[in-house]
């Protein structure tokens, strides 16, 4: 099996996937993100519906239902749908004139907000036509369970051809259906109930015990170690660093969805300027927008809850699935001046990066995500509802990319937020950055002054490099 062929082969969610997925008994914590794609011209129907044909049976996984235990004790299995229907998850529309951007971000806004059917596979797309005349739009739909950032860009990666015309591939099979019953698994899973019991406890309590331990590659006994571990503890799983924002306190079902561009080069410069790196530029481009928006509500805000993802993938991980843990740094909102918030930026996030505690909730991830959904969706909700803002930065694709002919000028992504007020996600497209906003329609109930004030942020950053 080539490395293409090999992204999402894992018949299981991981523990992260798992409790993603059962949290979501408490709607307003549902992983769903949106990935939209500009197009330099119109593709043709016919071809673009035997592209995904074809991906879906490379790509099993896209053809894979979630066959869950009903006892709650098994991980939910990935099985192929034996009645996959290509034209529900594939949809085209057209847009009335004059066919604005704005008009496909509102098509993008309902695609995030919209639920996924359980029984199917967990993705939709839709190809937006007569966007600017005679150009197009692409909108993928995922849920994180599927894959992180770094997943997601290995899928489009391996699914998008680097020239117009694609090479000539032969057909391929249909993938066998899947015959696995929830009631099947849960047989399955209690005859080996009793000894999964004992070892999930057994190892349960040696990561506990010897976290310290294995993160500062010390013996377990070492009292200096466990002490710091426990004080990294303090910092992962206590209490935010900062109040947080009050104008930001409110959630619902709702969400909003903003695009900004920079160039990848000026933004890089605008890092360097200061000893930064592109992160930082973009985080403090994102905690001033916030900090402008406080200021003109009449609201003195110091600091914001900022949380980011941190990669755990190791190379020999296969392509797909999701490998992150969490991070929160105090974000300096309250600083004006974009060089110095930049500066603290990197030293806190360099500082959160290197706590010994980082994927501890990685490690109970196991034992939590086979607890019940009512359970683990306020635990869930007590832990992210404090976050104002997620920012994320992931590498794009450095090269030409191509679906089913149509060149892919610009890529934004609309990350999930289960719990966040806000998120803001960078990716890159060669040598731009596609920068999608996704907030809280009752955390930010005027949305388009926050994209202003966002804007400003990221012009006053870039005026560094």
């Amino acid at each position: 099996m080539n490395e293409q062929s090999r992204w999402g082969v894992e018949p299981r969610m991981n523990a992260m996937e798992a409790l993603m997925w059962r949290t979501e008994a408490d709607p307003r914590l549902r992983s769903t993100g949106v990935l939209f794609e500009r197009l330099d011209r119109e593709p043709d129907r016919d071809w673009v519906r035997a592209a995904h044909d074809r991906a879906t049976r490379e790509f099993w996984r896209l053809r894979q239902r979630v066959v869950e235990d009903p006892l709650g004790l098994a991980a939910p299995r990935w099985v192929v749908d034996p009645d996959f229907d290509l034209d529900y998850h594939l949809r085209f529309v057209r847009l009335p004139a004059p066919g604005s951007l704005q008009q496909v971000l509102e098509h993008a806004q309902i695609l995030h907000q919209a639920p996924f059917d359980r029984q199917r596979p967990l993705w939709e797309a839709v190809l937006v036509e007569g966007v600017l005349g005679d150009q197009a739009a692409y909108l993928l739909k995922l849920h994180h369970s599927l894959a992180d950032g770094q997943g997601i860009v290995q899928l489009i990666e391996f699914a998008h051809s680097d020239r117009p015309e694609p090479r000539g591939r032969p057909p391929l099979p249909v993938p066998p259906p899947g015959r696995l019953t929830g009631q099947a698994l849960a047989r399955e899973t209690a005859l080996r109930a009793p000894a999964r019991g004992v070892r999930g406890a057994v190892g349960l309590g040696s990561r506990v015990a010897g976290a310290a331990a294995r993160a500062a590659g010390q013996p377990v006994g070492s009292v200096r170690d466990s002490v710091a571990y426990v004080r990294s503890l303090g910092q992962v799983l206590g209490p935010p660093p900062t109040p947080g924002s009050p104008l930001l306190a409110q959630r619902s079902l709702g969400r909003r969805l903003g695009t900004l561009d920079a160039d990848l080069a000026e933004l890089r410069g605008a890092g360097k300027a200061v000893g930064g790196t592109v992160n930082d530029a973009f985080m403090a481009a994102v905690c001033g927008g916030v900090g402008r928006y406080h200021r003109h509500h009449g609201v003195d805000l110091d600091t914001l809850t900022l949380a980011l993802p941190v990669s755990t993938r190791r190379p020999e991980d296969p392509p797909g699935s999701n490998r992150f843990a969490g991070a929160r740094i105090a974000g300096p909102a309250g600083i004006v001046d974009p060089g110095e918030r930049m500066r603290l930026i990197g030293e806190r996030v360099r500082e959160a990066r290197a706590e010994p505690a980082l994927d501890f909730l990685g490690q109970l991830s196991p034992g939590l995500s086979r607890l019940p959904g009512k359970i683990t969706g306020p635990l869930s909700a007590q832990l992210t509802s404090s976050i104002d803002v997620q920012c994320s930065n992931i590498p794009g694709l450095r090269r030409e990319a191509y679906l089913a002919g149509a060149r892919v000028t610009h890529t934004y992504p609309f990350g999930a937020i289960p719990g966040p007020a806000m998120m803001a996600t960078l990716m890159s497209h060669q040598d731009r950055c596609c920068i999608g906003i996704t907030a809280d329609a009752a955390a930010v109930p005027d949305f388009e002054v926050m994209l202003g004030f966002l804007h400003e942020g990221l012009d006053e950053v870039l005026a560094l490099a």
